[in-house]
C-alpha cells in the first residue's frame, strides 16, 4: 500500500516514452517537455519503486528485467485508461441510453406516455423508465434522472427547478352524475385520496367545499381514482386533461384548482445530452399544451 500511495501514476507516460524512444531527448520531444523533466521523473519513479527500471547502454536507455515487466503492465494500464476516457466521452456526447422519469401516475399514464412516440422519432436511441411515485425521489442517490411534480419543490442547491406550466382541476363524474349541481355535491359519494395524501391541495379543497362528504372510494393513485370515476363510483376532483380524455362529464363551471407543474433535474444532468433532450422535450410539450393542461383547452389536444 505504501508504494501504491507513493508512486505517481503520471510517471507512466514518461517511462513508456523513454522505453520506446530509448533517449531522454526523444522521450522529451514525444511528450512535449524538456529533458530535465524526463530525468527527474525517471529518478523519482525508481526511487519510489526502489527498483532500477533502465540501464544506459551504447544504444540508449534499455529496460531492465524489472523494467520490462513494469512497461508491459504499464502499457496495459495506459490502454485501459485511454479506453475508459474514450467510452466516457462517447457516452457524454451521445443521446443513447436510459432516462428515468418520476412523476405522479396520472401525468405518466395520461399525458407523457401517449406522446413518447414523438420524442422517440427524434431520439430513437433513448430508452425511458417511468417511475410513478408521489414522493420526491433522490437525485443525489441516483434514483431518478428527471422529475415532474405538481407542487413547488423544496429548495435544493443540487437541483435545477423550472416551472413549466399549471395543471387545472375540476369536478368530474360519470354520466349518471352529470346533472348534480354544486349545491348538492355534499350529498353524493366522493372519490378521494387516501390518508397518506391528506395534506395535498386537492384534499384541502374537498374539505372546504364538501366538509360532510362521504368517501366511497379512496386511493393514493390519481389514475385509480379516475378509473373509479369512470366506473360510476362517485365524483372527484381530477386533472382536466385526463378526465376530459377519459370522456367524463365536467360538473364544475370552470377550473376549481390549479396546481403548478415543476420540472426537476440534478445540476449535473445538464451535461448529459439525453437528459437535456428529454427535459427540453417535456418543457416544450408543457408549453405547447398549456391551455389543455390548464383545463381550458380542447378535449383532444395533442
Amino acid at each position: 500500500m505504501g508504494l501504491q500511495r507513493g508512486f505517481d501514476w503520471n510517471d507512466i507516460p514518461v517511462l513508456l516514452a523513454l522505453a520506446q524512444r530509448k533517449s531522454m531527448r526523444g522521450a522529451a520531444e514525444q511528450l512535449g517537455v524538456d529533458v530535465s523533466t524526463i530525468s527527474r521523473r525517471l529518478a523519482a519513479a525508481e526511487s519510489r519503486l526502489q527498483t532500477r527500471l533502465f540501464i544506459r547502454s551504447p544504444e540508449g536507455y534499455e529496460a531492465t528485467d524489472a523494467g520490462r515487466i513494469f512497461m508491459e503492465k504499464a502499457a496495459a494500464i495506459e490502454g485501459d485508461v485511454r479506453a475508459l476516457i474514450d467510452v466516457t466521452r462517447a457516452e457524454s456526447e451521445s443521446h443513447a441510453g436510459e432516462v428515468r422519469i418520476t412523476s405522479v401516475d396520472i401525468l405518466i399514464d395520461h399525458w407523457l406516455t401517449p406522446r413518447i412516440p414523438q420524442l422517440l422519432e427524434s431520439h430513437p436511441d433513448i430508452g425511458l423508465r417511468m417511475i410513478p411515485d408521489n414522493q420526491v425521489l433522490s437525485f443525489t442517490h441516483s434514483e431518478a434522472d428527471l422529475a415532474l411534480r405538481i407542487a413547488r419543490p423544496t429548495a435544493d442547491a443540487a437541483i435545477l427547478m423550472r416551472r413549466v406550466g399549471h395543471i387545472g382541476m375540476a369536478v368530474y363524474g360519470a354520466r349518471q352524475y352529470s346533472d348534480i349541481p354544486k349545491s348538492r355535491w355534499g350529498d353524493v359519494p366522493w372519490l378521494a385520496f387516501d390518508d397518506d395524501l391528506a395534506e395535498v391541495q386537492e384534499m384541502q379543497w374537498l374539505k372546504q367545499v364538501a366538509p360532510s362528504a362521504s368517501y366511497r372510494f379512496r386511493s393514493s393513485s390519481a389514475s385509480t381514482l379516475l378509473r373509479a370515476c369512470q366506473a360510476g363510483l362517485g365524483i372527484g376532483l381530477l386533472p382536466c386533461f385526463a378526465a376530459e380524455a377519459a370522456g367524463l362529464c365536467r360538473l364544475s363551471e370552470g377550473v376549481e384548482l390549479r396546481r403548478e407543474l415543476w420540472l426537476l433535474r440534478h445540476r449535473d444532468a445538464t451535461r448529459v445530452p439525453r437528459f437535456r433532450a428529454v427535459a427540453d422535450w417535456m418543457a416544450d410539450l408543457a408549453e405547447a399544451q398549456s391551455g389543455w393542461l390548464g383545463g381550458i383547452g380542447e378535449k383532444n389536444a395533442v
